[in-house]
């Protein structure tokens, strides 16, 4: 199901229905902080957007790159929520490369060694060992 199309919606609003972002006062404080670029320029979350803006929007350390399809002012299911916009290949790309740096440097800088709580004995032996 396509969603309800809207000449002009609010970018925070836009965001929150796209579902960039879970809550549209975090939208705005995103667009307020320089996180979200529409046609290459810093906005306001008051500006309207429309079908064919570009939208930069850089979240967690990660980047979208996206063109906007069409617009709704309602928060619907994600499969609606995509039909939103148009990522570019390269943005794509260029994501789910970080992703895979990421999970490689996570496989490869595991020290956590410990998966439980020390129970007594071990904490008698860790304060032994601390002491000399």
């Amino acid at each position: 199901m396509m969603p309800a199309e809207v000449d002009a919606v609010r970018l925070d609003k836009w965001l929150w229905a796209a579902r960039f972002f879970k809550t549209r006062k975090l939208a705005t404080d995103a667009i307020s902080g320089g996180k979200v670029h529409l046609n290459g320029q810093r906005t306001k979350p008051g500006k309207d957007v429309k079908v064919g803006d570009e939208v930069v929007i850089n979240k967690s350390g990660y980047s979208w790159d996206v063109a906007i399809t069409a617009t709704s002012g309602q928060r619907r299911s994600a499969k609606d929520a995509v039909l939103l916009y148009q990522e570019t290949p390269e943005s794509h790309a260029q994501r789910q490369q970080k992703i895979q740096t990421e999970r490689d440097n996570k496989e490869l800088f595991n020290f956590t060694g410990i998966d439980h709580k020390p129970n007594k004995k071990e904490r008698r032996l860790i304060h032994r060992f601390k002491q000399g």
